[in-house]
């Protein structure tokens, strides 16, 4: 089985044809996908489809980009949504630089603000961090202790020393599209090195297609070529691969 870790399948990309997406995805055997939130509305739609879909579920929170939306009205909504049943995460939350076009404080304490959630209902972070990873290790150091319920960096493109001191705070990785990309270094320095028991895969759809998709629209059901793609670095088959990640997922997100 598979285990689509991060997947955004509450964009409008998949309006007309979310149940055709979802039917591709069981036959490729995906079992488990985690719709993610990235504002207010977004969040609300995971909650909504992980209610309708025994296959998803949900995790809520205000991406970086759109922290200037955070507001005491917001995070009661996240809490309500986040005592659910089938909400398995805080996410993504994090810091983005890369197009600079959000006040860095406001990021920051939007972030800390949303790490506290977390913190208080014992929920793992769906972590997104963008040419910021000093500055996103630095508040999840400073935030959480040693023994608190982690996370995991999703889409990691970091170096093997940044993913050093991922593993070593308890954070997951994971992985999605780039991995599988012919000019992939980083990642795949990482993924060949890494505790295997650490790693999760992804799509992000509807963006990130891996090969050989790339260029289309990105669905869950593609989540296989990330699969492969471990197997193949890592010396192991493809059902070892899927098993592993599956498994992986289950524990960071306290599912049977």
């Amino acid at each position: 089985m598979l285990y689509d870790t991060h997947a955004h399948l509450n964009d409008e990309a998949f309006a007309e044809d979310l149940a055709a997406v979802l039917s591709r995805a069981n036959e490729a055997g995906v079992a488990r996908i985690n719709v993610v939130g990235c504002d207010w509305e977004t969040s609300r739609q995971a909650v909504a489809l992980a209610e309708q879909y025994a296959e998803i579920y949900a995790v809520v929170g205000v991406h970086p980009s759109d922290s200037n939306t955070y507001s005491d009205a917001l995070e009661a909504d996240l809490l309500s949504w986040a005592k659910k049943e089938k909400v398995v995460a805080i996410g993504e939350i994090g810091l983005d630089y890369h197009y600079d076009d959000t006040d860095r404080e406001t990021q920051h304490k939007v972030f800390r603000l949303q790490i506290r959630l977390a913190k208080s209902l014992d929920l793992p972070l769906v972590i997104h961090s963008r040419d910021a990873f000093e500055d996103t290790l630095k508040i999840l150091t400073e935030e959480l202790a040693e023994n608190d319920h982690k996370g995991v960096f999703h889409c990691f493109s970091g170096s093997w020393e940044q993913a050093q001191a991922c593993l070593k705070y308890g954070y997951y990785l994971g992985f999605d599209g780039p991995l599988t990309f012919k000019n992939a270094k980083k990642p795949v320095r990482v993924v060949e090195q890494m505790p295997l028991d650490r790693l999760l895969i992804e799509t992000d759809c509807p963006y990130l297609s891996p090969e050989p998709r790339r260029g289309r629209r990105n669905e869950p059901a593609y989540v296989r070529y990330v699969a492969a793609k471990v197997a193949d670095l890592r010396g192991i088959s493809v059902e070892e691969a899927e098993r592993v990640t599956y498994e992986n997922g289950c524990r960071l997100f306290r599912l049977p």
